[in-house]
C-alpha cells in the first residue's frame, strides 16, 4: 500500500523546486519578462526569441501557483508575466498577440496561431482568479471573441490553425516545423479547450458555454477515432484524416482535459457519456504506450516507435492516471501513477541544475542535448500535474 502523505510532500517539495529554477534562472532583470531559452547546461542562449507561448505558460504557472500555495512571490512572478505581455505582444492594432518578439521584445513573427492565443487566455484567466484585474478578464473575452470570429469553422466544425496578424489567410500554419500543414489539428483543439474551460471558472457566459461544448463534441465525433479509442492528429478543413500519429502524451492529457470541461460547465449528462470514452484513452495508452508499468513512450509514426521518455508525457500521465481513479475508484490507476512519479523522480528530475530534463532514452538516461527552458520547454506541465495530482488525493 503506498503512502500517500509521503508521496504529496515529495510532490509539494519538487513544485517548489520547478517554481524557484523558473524564478532564479529564467526572470530577465534587464530587457523585462523572462528570457527566451536556456540550453541543456543551464546556459543562458544569448539572443533567443520570446514566445507568445512560453509566457502565457509563464503567466498561468505562477498565477496558478500563488493561488494554490498563496505565496507572494509567486504573485510577484505572475504580474511580471502578466505585464509583460500585455505591453509587448499584445497586437495594439489587430487585437490578439503576436507569435514571438526578439529580445528587446520587438515583435518577429507577428502571425497569430490559435494555439497561443489559447495559451494567453489560460494565462489570463488565471491571472484573473488570482487578482480580479479586470484588465485581464477585458482581455481574455476580447481574445475569446476573435477566436471565434476568426478561427472557428462555422461550415464543417472546430478552428482552424492560424492566421496573419491582420486575421488574413496564411499558407504555413504548422504549430511547429516537425507538424503537419493541415487546417485542423488535434493539438489546437486540445488546447483552446482547456482555456476556454479556465476562462469559464474565471467568468461564466452562456456563450462561451456552448463554446466548450461545441469543442467537446469536436473531439466526440471529429478527433477521436472510433475504431482505436486513441486521438487523430491532423485533418482538412472537411475533417479528412491527414496523419498515421499515436500520440500517447496527448491521449493520456485530453482523457482529463475533456472530462474536466464537462465538469466545470456542469454538464451531468456530458460527463456520463464521457466516462467510458475517457477511461478508454487511458486504458489504451497504458496497453499501447507504456514501457512496463512506470513510464510511456512519445509516439507512434506510420508504424515506427519513438521509445523516448519525454518530460510532458510523463507529467500528463500522472494526472490521467489519478482522474481515472477519481472516476472509478480502481486502486490500480493510483498505484501506477506513484510508479510514474519515481520514474520521474529517478529519472527526469534534475536534482544538480533544477527543473526536469527535456526527456530521457528508453533506458532512462540523459542522452540528448535539449534545451532546459525555452520556446517549448515551460513550467506549466510539470507544476499543473503536481497541483492537478494534489488536489485529486487531497
Amino acid at each position: 500500500m503506498m503512502n500517500l502523505d509521503h508521496l504529496k510532500a515529495q510532490m509539494k517539495a519538487e513544485y517548489a523546486n520547478i517554481m524557484r529554477y523558473w524564478i532564479d534562472k529564467m526572470e530577465d532583470h534587464e530587457n523585462g519578462g523572462f528570457y527566451g531559452e536556456r540550453d541543456e547546461h543551464d546556459n543562458l542562449v544569448e539572443g533567443a526569441l520570446k514566445g507568445c507561448i512560453l509566457n502565457g505558460r509563464i503567466l498561468w504557472s505562477f498565477a496558478s501557483a500563488a493561488n494554490n500555495f498563496g505565496n507572494e512571490e509567486y504573485k510577484e512572478a505572475a504580474k511580471r508575466a502578466f505585464d509583460y505581455i500585455c505591453t509587448y505582444f499584445y497586437d495594439k492594432k489587430n487585437g490578439g498577440f503576436y507569435w514571438s518578439l526578439d529580445k528587446n521584445g520587438n515583435p518577429v513573427d507577428t502571425k497569430k496561431q490559435a494555439y497561443a492565443q489559447g495559451f494567453v487566455i489560460y494565462g489570463l484567466s488565471e491571472y484573473y482568479i488570482l487578482t480580479k484585474d479586470s484588465k485581464a478578464i477585458e482581455m481574455a473575452y476580447e481574445t475569446y471573441n476573435l477566436i471565434e470570429k476568426h478561427f472557428r469553422d462555422r461550415k464543417d466544425g472546430g478552428y482552424i490553425e492560424a492566421l496573419a496578424a491582420d486575421w488574413t489567410p496564411m499558407e504555413d500554419v504548422r504549430l511547429s516545423d516537425k507538424d503537419e500543414n493541415t487546417p485542423k489539428s488535434m493539438n489546437t483543439h486540445l488546447h483552446i479547450l482547456e482555456p476556454y474551460t479556465n476562462l469559464y471558472r474565471a467568468k461564466a457566459t452562456p456563450e462561451l458555454k456552448e463554446s466548450i461544448e461545441h469543442c467537446i463534441d469536436i473531439f466526440r465525433y471529429k478527433i477521436i477515432n472510433a475504431k482505436s479509442g486513441r486521438f487523430n492528429l491532423f485533418f482538412d478543413m472537411d475533417w479528412t484524416l491527414k496523419s498515421d500519429i499515436d500520440s500517447y502524451g496527448h491521449d493520456i492529457e485530453g482523457a482529463w482535459l475533456i472530462y474536466e470541461a464537462a465538469e466545470v460547465i456542469g454538464n451531468n449528462k456530458l460527463m456520463d457519456e464521457l466516462k467510458p470514452v475517457c477511461k478508454r484513452l487511458v486504458d489504451i495508452t497504458i496497453e499501447e504506450g507504456f514501457d512496463g508499468d512506470s513510464s510511456i513512450y512519445y509516439e507512434k509514426v506510420n508504424g515506427h516507435l519513438d521509445t523516448d521518455k519525454h518530460w510532458w508525457p510523463q507529467a500528463e500521465t500522472l494526472v490521467g492516471l489519478t482522474d481515472t481513479w477519481r472516476l472509478t475508484g480502481d486502486e490500480t490507476y493510483l498505484e501506477r501513477m506513484s510508479k510514474v512519479w519515481d520514474f520521474i523522480e529517478t529519472h527526469l528530475v534534475d536534482k544538480k541544475g533544477g527543473d526536469w530534463f527535456w526527456r530521457v532514452d528508453k533506458d532512462g538516461k540523459v542522452a540528448y542535448h535539449d534545451m532546459k527552458a525555452g520556446f517549448w520547454k515551460c513550467p506549466y506541465h510539470n507544476s499543473r500535474a503536481i497541483v492537478e495530482v494534489l488536489h485529486r488525493i487531497g
